[in-house]
């Protein structure tokens, strides 16, 4: 998993961007005691000058590892940030919407107290799609009436359908469309917003 992340890390450009931060920090010149530029090897025989060479040889590869592995870190805690970032953005968006639904649903309860004019002795069925379902509320001869003219439209709220006037109907769907389940178009040529003549009993 390790090898694998170190892959994805290697792959994104993360740690190529931490190496070309690290190469614009301006590079410090060996120098030696005196001031001048210290000076590789001297007049001795070659063996001196190899072993030198090996020895910075093995130095800078070591070096070279070892500076990889720092930048990969780095990109271990760039991929970790960015990663929280993210987190803690969707779980502010997530509150947000959460807070203004419960908002809409109080201001939705107030509205429709003392205007639901549902009523227990109703014993006609009115039948109407509402969230990909077939749906279905009890009214009077008198409200089916109106219901199918438009002039009442039926509210959803907390799994109940409500029937009220065509002014409420109107406020509620300003406020949250989804909870508005019928309202018919009085001028949609005999046809409800469920595509149902409203004359049709079903």
């Amino acid at each position: 998993m390790a090898d694998s992340l170190r892959d994805q890390l290697l792959k994104s450009g993360i740690v190529k961007q931490v190496q070309q931060e690290r190469v614009r920090e301006p590079a410090k010149p060996a120098s030696s005691p005196s001031g001048k530029p210290a000076r590789q090897g001297g007049k001795g025989g070659k063996g001196g000058k190899d072993g030198s060479s090996h020895a910075q040889s093995r130095g800078s590869r070591g070096s070279g590892q070892s500076q990889q592995d720092i930048d990969l870190a780095k990109a271990y805690a760039l991929r970790a940030q960015t990663e929280a970032r993210e987190r803690k953005r969707i779980e502010q968006e997530a509150a947000e919407q959460a807070r203004l639904r419960r908002e809409r649903k109080l201001q939705i309860q107030r509205l429709l107290e003392g205007k639901v004019l549902n009523k227990a002795e109703a014993d006609q069925p009115r039948n109407f799609e509402y969230g990909g379902k077939i749906r279905r509320v009890h009214v009077d001869a008198a409200q089916l009436a109106a219901l199918n003219a438009g002039e009442l439209g039926v509210v959803q709220q907390s799994g109940r359908y409500l029937l009220v006037s065509r002014e409420i109907a109107e406020q509620v769907r300003a406020i949250d469309a989804g909870q508005l389940a019928l309202l018919v178009d009085p001028h949609a040529d005999g046809l409800g917003d469920d595509g149902v003549p409203d004359d049709l009993m079903w």
